[in-house]
């Protein structure tokens, strides 16, 4: 009599939920990847962690000298619209270009020893939102200065950093799998990046585009997830309903995307690195 065949419950998830088990199963590898990263990141620099907090100030402080007199009729405080605007882009690009670069660069750990392959972008999203959290602090210290009012609508702010974080993590889980049959894509990215940052109302208001173009804003979903963070701290306002709406919509689109991308070619990664 032939031996009954065994089952295993493995072979019959999908690759996203079996993705996601292994994640939760090592989400102390998770904990250690998103305390690397800070310590790596500052291990040789002077000024340490204040890098962090000294980092979007400067960046600030050019792009206020650049355009405020263009923009300084039509933006109140404009240095603090800059910094809400910066500290929401650097979370979306280091995240992204981080977390494929260690995928491409880095990702041959996977040949020696076995993890969750999107622990290199869920940790990277771990790492952006403690340098998130960072930031703040000189975004409240030139608010003070300024004489900005701090409004209640603060309270918004962690769904609407929950969102970007989805987003950013959809979009590096994508961009990371392209990579690694593209390699090209990794350098490419930079310039993608680089044009997406000017098409963005970081630096400017959506209003000087004119009734025309304003509408084109909406197609861009670093825009919808700006304006959730943007709008609490500059004009003490929950924004609209359409506003949120497009922003669940830019966050849950790419990171479902984004996952199943992912998952589905994950288990070729060892061989492509």
């Amino acid at each position: 009599m032939s031996a009954m065949p065994s089952y295993d419950s493995d072979v019959r998830r999908s690759p996203m939920l079996r993705e996601l088990l292994d994640l939760v199963r090592y989400r102390d590898v998770v904990r250690l990847f998103i305390a690397n990263l800070n310590k790596t990141r500052y291990k040789r620099s002077v000024l340490g962690i204040g890098w962090t907090l000294l980092n979007p100030l400067l960046n600030m402080a050019v792009l206020t000298v650049a355009f405020s007199r263009v923009f300084r009729f039509s933006v109140e405080h404009y240095p603090v619209y800059v910094l809400c605007g910066l500290i929401c882009w650097n979370l979306f690009s280091q995240t992204t270009v981080h977390a494929m670069n260690s995928l491409v660069w880095g990702g041959s750990i996977l040949r020696r020893v076995y993890l969750p392959r999107s622990i290199f972008a869920v940790s990277a999203v771990g790492n952006g939102l403690v340098n998130l959290g960072l930031a703040l602090i000189p975004l409240v210290i030139i608010m003070a200065v300024l004489g900005h009012s701090f409004h209640a609508t603060w309270w918004f702010l962690p769904i609407a950093t929950l969102l970007l974080a989805m987003f950013s993590l959809g979009m590096a889980l994508l961009v990371s799998t392209v990579a690694i049959f593209f390699v090209d894509v990794a350098e490419m990215y930079g310039i993608v990046i680089q044009a997406w940052f000017f098409l963005t109302p970081i630096v400017y208001p959506k209003e000087i585009l004119g009734p025309r173009l304003a509408w084109c804003m909406n197609l861009n979903p670093m825009y919808n997830l700006l304006e959730l963070f943007r709008t609490p701290i500059v004009t003490g306002a929950i924004p609209g309903v359409h506003t949120i709406l497009a922003g669940v919509t830019s966050a849950v689109v790419p990171l479902l995307l984004g996952w199943w991308v992912f998952a589905r070619k994950a288990d070729e990664f060892a061989y492509r690195i």
